[in-house]
C-alpha cells in the first residue's frame, strides 16, 4: 500500500540540515498539504549528552492522539539516525492508514543510506530510554533469521515452478522497506513485542496488493492444539504465539513467542503466484516484527499444514533432551 505523497522541498532542506549539524538531535515530520512536512528541530541537550539524555526533548512533542514521525541522531558512526513512525491508538483510522502506508517513501525519499534503524510505536514510553533499551534487548535476544541461501533456494524453487519466461516482479528480500505492511498488522505486532494483546497475531498478503495483512481473529488459544484449530488449513499464514511452555522433563515454565509459517498443498489451487510470494516475503515479515515491532521470536517452525503441529515438536525443539554420552571401554582381553 503506497499513498503517493512525498517529501516536500523544506523538508529535504532540513533534513540535510540535520546530516550536517552535530548539534541537532532530531527532526519530527509530519504529513500536511498531501506532502511530508517538517514540523519541528530539536537539538542536543548539550555538547555532552548522549542519545538518553535527548530523548526527554522528544517527549512533549508525542500527543495521545496525533501521529508523527522522528527522525533521531542515535549512533556516532553513520548511519547516525533512526526512523521512528509514532502512531498512537488513539488517531484517527484515516490518519493511522495514511502514516503507515508513508513511511516507507518517507525512509526511501531521503535517503535509506542515512538510516540504521526503523522503528514503530503506539505508546509514548516506547520512545523513553527505558523503551529503547527493550528494543535493544528484544533485538539482541532475536534468533538470527533464516539464512541467505535458505531464502534464495526458495526463490529458486518458486521461480522453477513459474516455468520459464515467466515474468517475476523483483522484490528485495534485504530490505524489510520494501515491503508494505498494514497499520493493524503493525500495531498487533507491536502489542505482542510489549506483552499485550491476545498473544495471537496471524498475518496474510493480499496477492492482489502485495500488502500483508492482519487476519481478524479474536481467538485467545492457550495451547498448541488450539493454536492448530485456528490457523487456516486453506492458505498461508504466518503466525506469531505467546505460548506457556513447560519443560516436559520437569522445570519452570515460561513465556515464549513462536512463528508459524504454514503453506497447505491445498494452496496450490490458488496459482503459482500466490504460492511463491509467502517464502519471498518470510524473511520481511520476521524483520518487520523482531526489528520494528520488538518481538523476541524464540522458535521458528514451517510446516504445510497447520495439522503438523504438535505440542510434542514444539517442546521437542523448545527444550532439546541433553545427549548422555557413555564413557568408552576397552574390551577385555580373551582368557580374562
Amino acid at each position: 500500500m503506497q499513498s503517493g505523497i512525498s517529501a516536500s522541498q523544506e523538508l529535504v532542506s532540513r533534513f540535510n540540515e540535520l546530516l550536517s549539524d552535530p548539534g541537532l538531535f532530531g527532526l519530527l515530520v509530519t504529513i500536511s498539504d498531501e506532502a511530508l512536512a517538517p514540523l519541528a528541530t530539536l537539538r542536543r541537550a548539550s555538547s555532552s549528552s548522549d542519545f538518553a539524555d535527548d530523548l526527554g526533548q522528544l517527549a512533549p512533542h508525542l500527543g495521545a492522539d496525533a501521529p508523527l514521525y522522528a527522525l533521531l541522531r542515535r549512533h556516532a558512526a553513520a548511519p547516525h539516525l533512526v526512523a521512528v513512525t509514532y502512531v498512537p491508538d488513539a488517531a484517527k483510522v484515516r490518519q493511522k492508514m495514511l502514516f503507515a502506508a508513508t513511511r516507507l517513501a518517507l525512509v526511501r525519499e531521503l535517503g535509506s543510506e542515512h538510516f540504521r534503524e526503523t522503528l514503530f510505536a503506539t505508546a509514548p514510553d516506547e520512545l523513553t530510554p527505558d523503551g529503547f533499551a527493550r528494543h535493544d534487548r528484544h533485538a539482541a535476544l532475536a534468533a538470527p533469521l533464516t539464512d541467505e541461501e535458505r531464502d534464495l533456494a526458495a526463490v529458486k524453487r518458486a521461480e522453477a515452478e513459474a516455468g520459464a519466461g515467466t515474468a517475476v516482479r523483483e522484490i528485495h528480500l534485504s530490505k524489510t522497506m520494501n515491503m508494505p505492511v498494514a497499520t493493524d498488522a503493525l500495531v498487533a505486532l507491536s502489542e505482542l513485542g510489549r506483552g499485550d494483546g491476545s498473544g495471537l497475531v496471524m498475518l496474510k498478503i493480499n496477492h492482489d496488493t502485495e500488502v500483508v495483512e492482519l487476519v481478524a481473529d479474536d481467538s485467545t488459544p492457550a495451547s498448541i492444539a488450539e493454536l492448530v484449530g485456528v490457523i487456516s488449513a486453506t492458505e498461508p499464514r504466518f503466525t506469531f504465539f505467546r505460548y506457556r511452555a513447560a519443560p516436559p522433563h520437569g522445570g519452570e515454565a515460561r513465556d515464549v513467542v513462536l512463528f508459524f509459517y504454514t503453506c497447505p498443498p491445498s494452496a496450490a489451487t490458488k496459482g503459482i503466484k500466490f504460492r511463491m510470494i509467502y517464502p519471498l516475503m518470510k524473511r520481511a515479515v520476521l524483520q518487520v516484527a523482531t526489528g520494528e515491532a520488538g518481538v523476541a521470536v524464540e522458535k521458528k517452525f514451517e510446516v504445510e499444514d497447520p495439522a503438523e503441529i504438535t505440542e510434542q515438536s514444539v517442546l521437542e525443539d523448545l527444550f532439546p533432551e541433553a545427549e548422555t554420552k557413555t564413557q568408552f571401554r576397552r574390551p577385555k582381553r580373551p582368557g580374562r
